[in-house]
């Protein structure tokens, strides 16, 4: 992986783990490729790279408009050579729904949409480019969405995580042939600034770092035997 291409989807605010992850793969040696949806905050987390002697780039780019990714890989397989060592599907979020009976129907569409329907559209549209590295993808599902888990008053956001985990096993053996691995974190509560203020300190807590060194193996050479599976955090 150091001197490869890694593009890494949902690194947006300070403090969060898209930020800590691109930052460990910009430190060992990866190219990194930013993308949110916010042209100001992936502007100043690449600054913040780069400021740090690393190579980053970062791309503005709504990931649940499939016709705008797919314009995005366009734009990368021009720019970056067309061949993509590692794809990040970070990019997602959070929120309760409350029981099934008293729920918003909204709540359930806007997590399937930035969790799930991101995850695909990112795939679909880079695996062309991972295809040509004989890349790794990595998806964020969440330990809620394992069996066992407490969904109670979660599963709008349990649901879009364990169809993740879903989408993740389709492409592990779809693409094993073309040498393209797919795996998936499924942390609980991450030390993120967001979850620290609407949380507080007392929670148990997975580090960013914890995150970004599971995701990083994941992707790297080590982890050639691996694909397909689901590393649970916490």
């Amino acid at each position: 992986m150091p001197g490869g291409l890694a593009l890494i989807t949902g690194v947006g605010r300070a403090g969060q783990v898209g930020e800590t992850v691109a930052r460990t793969f910009a430190e060992r040696g990866a190219r990194v490729i930013l993308v949110s949806r916010s042209p100001d905050e992936i502007a100043a987390r690449v600054a913040d790279l780069r400021a740090a002697g690393l190579d980053a780039t970062g791309y503005a780019c709504d990931l649940a408009e499939p016709a705008g990714v797919d314009a995005l890989a366009r734009r990368v397989e021009v720019e970056h050579g067309g061949a993509l060592n590692a794809l990040v599907n970070l990019a997602g979020g959070f929120a309760t729904s409350g029981p099934v009976a008293e729920s918003d129907p909204g709540v359930w569409e806007r997590l399937t949409r930035i969790n799930l329907l991101t995850a695909y559209a990112a795939t679909r549209a880079f695996l062309p480019q991972l295809r040509k590295a004989r890349g790794a993808i990595v998806y964020f599902g969440a330990a809620a969405a394992l069996p066992g888990g407490s969904v109670s008053g979660l599963w709008a956001y349990s649901a879009a995580k364990g169809a993740v985990l879903t989408l993740m096993r389709a492409v592990a053996g779809e693409e094993r042939d073309a040498g393209v691995r797919a795996n998936a974190v499924a942390p609980t509560a991450i030390r993120t600034a967001t979850n620290l203020e609407a949380m507080g300190d007392q929670v148990r807590y997975v580090e960013r770092q914890a995150v970004a060194d599971a995701v990083w193996y994941l992707c790297s050479e080590g982890a050639q035997g691996v694909n397909g599976q689901v590393v649970r955090l916490g």
